[in-house]
């Protein structure tokens, strides 16, 4: 589904990312964990077009390769875009727009379907996740919870070949993380294809084909989530494990 080679990426002197290479496969639930500014969040714009890496190739099925090495087009950012769908950390709904209006958005505007198409699949969308019942309520109305599983159908309605999660519930209170988890996993279940960055490692662990871990720009390790999480490869994956599952432990 998705083949990334060598990306690159530099804000001014800060090397973000160093020679990145991701394989994604049809049906696949890949995992970016690490810590903060280790470079996930920019792997996952590069993907959906909303950064253009400096260097490498990236290739979406269904889509043309593009190589960042020249010059790429407004068009091939769009094409690649119109493939891949992403869900945000602070949910990035138009507050001016009720619920249904901010998920048919994207499919009426940009796709050209049919109004009454989109509406159809909207409300099917939001009963799935039950919210059908808010379908006419603005997004202030909303818990953070409500909000993130409607900025989950937004991206479903667009109807993508790849999905795209960007730290989906570090805005969430505690209480509300399981709900946006648990649609999450059941699109996981359903096959759909996704790259997530989270710290919820119950999630790597329930979820994911593939963990990677990634620090300083570079993919340090990548492992099935068996052997991610009960023996770690390398000393700075353990490190940040330890630190994660222990948060309360003390150096000696």
């Amino acid at each position: 589904m998705l083949q990334a080679n060598g990306l690159r990426k530099s804000f001014g002197d800060l090397e973000v990312l160093r020679s990145i290479d991701l394989t994604v496969r049809k049906g696949e639930v890949v995992v970016l964990i690490g810590p903060s500014g280790s470079g996930k969040t920019t792997v996952l714009r590069s993907l959906n077009g909303l950064e253009t890496p400096d260097g490498g190739r990236l290739e979406l099925l269904g889509g043309p390769a593009l190589d960042f090495t020249g010059k790429v087009s407004k068009s091939e950012r769009f094409a690649l875009r119109n493939r891949s769908a992403m869900v945000f950390q602070q949910h990035n709904l138009f507050p001016h727009r009720t619920v249904l209006q901010n998920v048919i958005e994207g499919p009426v505007q940009v796709q050209k379907v049919p109004k009454a198409q989109a509406v159809a699949e909207a409300e099917a969308l939001l009963e799935r996740v039950g919210l059908l019942e808010k379908r006419d309520v603005y997004p202030f109305q909303l818990s953070g919870g409500q909000q993130q599983r409607v900025g989950i159908v937004r991206a479903l309605a667009l109807k993508p070949s790849l999905l795209l999660f960007d730290e989906p519930t570090s805005a969430l209170d505690p209480e509300l993380v399981g709900d946006v988890l648990t649609v999450i996993k059941e699109l996981a279940d359903e096959g759909w294809t996704m790259v997530v960055v989270t710290h919820e490692l119950s999630f790597a662990r329930a979820a994911a084909d593939e963990v990677l871990f990634m620090d300083g720009g570079v993919i340090v390790e990548r492992s099935d989530p068996r052997q991610m999480f009960t023996n770690p490869r390398h000393e700075r994956t353990r490190q940040f494990l330890d630190r994660i599952l222990n948060p309360l432990h003390e150096d000696d």
